[in-house]
């Protein structure tokens, strides 16, 4: 079982989001991460989907994507040739010790503290999904109060990809 990340270009119009979620949900596939947004054109939205299965499931998948009526066009982002990052935000219960044992920590991951009250700190940490885990792997030593993460965006390096 490999993951994958497509980069999609839909036409930017009501209930898109959904039908690409919904086509998923059919065929009983499990979403590993999406996000969506608007594109430079206005027109356009990007949809970025990170999906795990052996070969023949993801191919499916690809070619599902594909018969979309708004789907203009689908880039795998393999690592080599894209960049994919992630952001997290981790609230985290700390006395003044642990406070500095937490810093020192973001502080390696080049994370920001973005939020500090009497008991807790909010980082906020941006990179791809390794970077991410390790750092979370390391909060799990502290009391980890609410964490949340955004899911895979992506672009193809260089010239566009999409457009």
């Amino acid at each position: 079982m490999r993951q994958i990340v497509l980069s999609l270009l839909v036409d930017n119009n009501p209930g898109v989001l959904a039908r690409v979620a919904a086509l998923f949900s059919r065929r009983g596939y499990n979403i590993d991460s999406i996000t969506a947004g608007i594109t430079n054109d206005p027109k356009y939205t990007r949809i970025t989907v990170a999906v795990s299965g052996d070969n023949q499931i993801l191919e499916q998948i690809r070619n599902q994507i594909a018969k979309l009526v708004e789907v203009r066009k689908i880039v795998e982002l393999e690592n080599s040739h894209s960049v994919c990052r992630e952001l997290v935000l981790v609230k985290v219960m700390a006395d003044k010790k642990e406070k500095q044992e937490i810093i020192a920590i973001a502080d390696i991951f080049r994370a920001k503290v973005v939020d500090v009250a009497a008991n807790s700190l909010m980082i906020e940490l941006t990179g791809n999904q390794n970077k991410l885990d390790a750092f979370l792997n390391l909060m799990a030593d502290f009391e980890v109060l609410e964490m949340v993460r955004t899911g895979i965006t992506g672009l193809g390096r260089g010239v566009s990809t999409l457009n």
